[in-house]
């Protein structure tokens, strides 16, 4: 899985295609820009006029080098839109993103699903390459206070590159992603070969991290490992239990289903985002419903002519992080929740906890 379509991410999707990986995920909520074109190997003129999603764009370019590579699409956000199911379906993730947050969000899905990733990071003629294998090392135990602050920025590739050149900086080149992406798709190739990590024949940047300046032309391997015993975020969720459930399920046939795997009438899945059926505006307490995942709200209320005008910070919402049955709207499916395809609910019933698969 390659989670980011930018500069980067188009580099580590071309050595991919080229070496002949036979399935590739690819992840991506953005569409092409102009902007995006002189970084981006795989993308045309004709995705940029025509603002095509980058996954959609990236696929093409990936089946112009190599036509029995196997692509498959996820227009989405990785912290939600991309069910733990997908990740328990490939070998490694690699991570071409821009943002504390989706680096958080991959580790934390990786740990669950009990697999390695490898993370670049790429600003103006600096890049970074890393390895996060669980149980040896992981992307939150290494950060501190003021990184974890740092996740609630979000900013799309073109966003970023607008804001360096009004900012005076160097925006990324295609020379620094060239060299991160290579780096790695070479580190992402050696983890579908852990037999040789392990007797030796290869060596991992696990527990280290690579730097390459190019603006003074060197390079440098730092030790870059932590791993807090712990740490909320390295449960892994095993064993996962298949059950007859879809996005398209009710609520009430999910509570159903998980009570009979749990034998327990009492049980309650947690949300990974939460639901939102309403929202108040403090000042005048008037109510309108959403109905939606809360990442949904603020495009909701965008839409109304009435609370377009009222930040959200003026805004209360009634939200239900966790599903029962007590439950108000029993009949609403599962993909009306905001749960993506193939997620992995995790359900708690009075004697333990459980974690159930959804079928496609």
């Amino acid at each position: 899985m390659v989670v980011g379509c930018g500069a980067l991410g188009n580099e580590v999707l071309k050595n991919l295609a080229l070496m002949g990986v036979g399935k590739i995920t690819v992840v991506d909520f953005d569409r092409v820009e102009v902007d995006n074109l002189p970084k981006s190997v795989l993308y045309t003129p004709h995705d940029a006029a025509m603002r095509r999603p980058k996954v959609e764009a990236a696929a093409e370019g990936i089946r112009r080098l190599n036509k029995h590579t196997e692509v498959v699409c996820i227009n989405g956000d990785i912290a939600y839109d991309v069910g733990l199911g997908t990740f328990r379906t490939v070998d490694v993730v690699i991570g071409c993103v821009d943002n504390r947050w989706a680096r958080y969000s991959i580790n934390r899905l990786c740990m669950r699903a009990g697999i390695p990733w490898v993370d670049g990071g790429i600003d103006g003629l600096e890049g970074t390459a890393r390895v996060f294998i669980p149980g040896i090392n992981c992307y939150a135990c290494n950060l501190g206070p003021e990184g974890m602050k740092d996740m609630a920025r979000r900013m799309s590739c073109t966003g970023a590159v607008r804001q360096q050149m009004m900012e005076g900086k160097v925006p990324t080149t295609s020379v620094v992603a060239s060299v991160i992406g290579a780096v790695e798709a070479q580190e992402a190739i050696k983890l579908l070969h852990r037999e040789e990590i392990e007797n030796g024949s290869l060596t991992s940047l696990c527990g280290r991290m690579f730097y390459y300046d190019g603006e003074h032309l060197t390079t440098k391997i730092a030790d870059f490992k932590a791993y807090d015993e712990d740490c909320a975020v390295h449960e892994e969720w095993s064993p996962v239990m298949m059950a007859p459930l879809t996005t398209d399920s009710t609520v009430a046939e999910t509570i159903d289903v998980v009570s009979n795997i749990t034998h327990d009438d009492k049980v309650s899945i947690t949300l990974n985002d939460c639901f939102v059926d309403y929202v108040i505006r403090r000042s005048d307490n008037r109510k309108t419903e959403v109905m939606c995942a809360s990442r949904y709200v603020a495009d909701m209320v965008g839409k109304d002519e009435q609370l377009s005008s009222t930040p959200l910070s003026g805004l209360y919402q009634n939200e239900y992080r966790t599903i029962d049955d007590s439950f108000p709207y029993m009949n609403l499916r599962l993909g009306d929740l905001g749960v993506p395809s193939l997620e992995v609910l995790h359900a708690t019933s009075s004697s333990s906890d459980c974690y159930i698969g959804l079928e496609r």
